[in-house]
């Protein structure tokens, strides 16, 4: 099983989408404004691709938030952060069988490359 977690309006969900459509892939997209991830996956991903890989420091959102908020000293309050503010989630998120795989859309990397077929 393969989900997607992204935001419709994404250029890179977008893309990623559109790959996985041309090469006849079955997978499941989340809008992580609607069906936003469970804590225990972003525990997961945290653990797998860090906290920093996962937030998207570049993205509005982020430079919208204060000092207090940036400053989060535990995987628990990165996911709450997340949680919060789900569009500081880069994206895609890509999980297949329940476990993180890789953020963001390359068709070159290894980890969508795999999913051919």
């Amino acid at each position: 099983m393969i989900t997607v977690y992204g935001l419709k309006n994404c250029d890179s969900c977008r893309r990623a989408l559109a790959w996985l459509k041309e090469r006849s892939t079955t997978f499941d997209f989340h809008d992580v404004r609607e069906t936003p991830p469970d804590n225990a996956l972003m525990g997961a991903a945290i653990n797998k691709l860090g906290v920093d890989t996962l937030i998207n420091k570049r993205s509005t959102t982020w430079r919208q938030l204060d000092d207090r908020e940036r400053d989060f000293e535990s995987v628990d309050a990165a996911i709450a952060l997340i949680a919060k503010y789900p569009t500081l989630l880069k994206r895609p998120l890509l999980v297949v069988e329940g476990a993180p795989v890789t953020v963001g859309f390359k068709a070159s990397e290894d980890a969508w490359q795999s999913l051919q077929g």
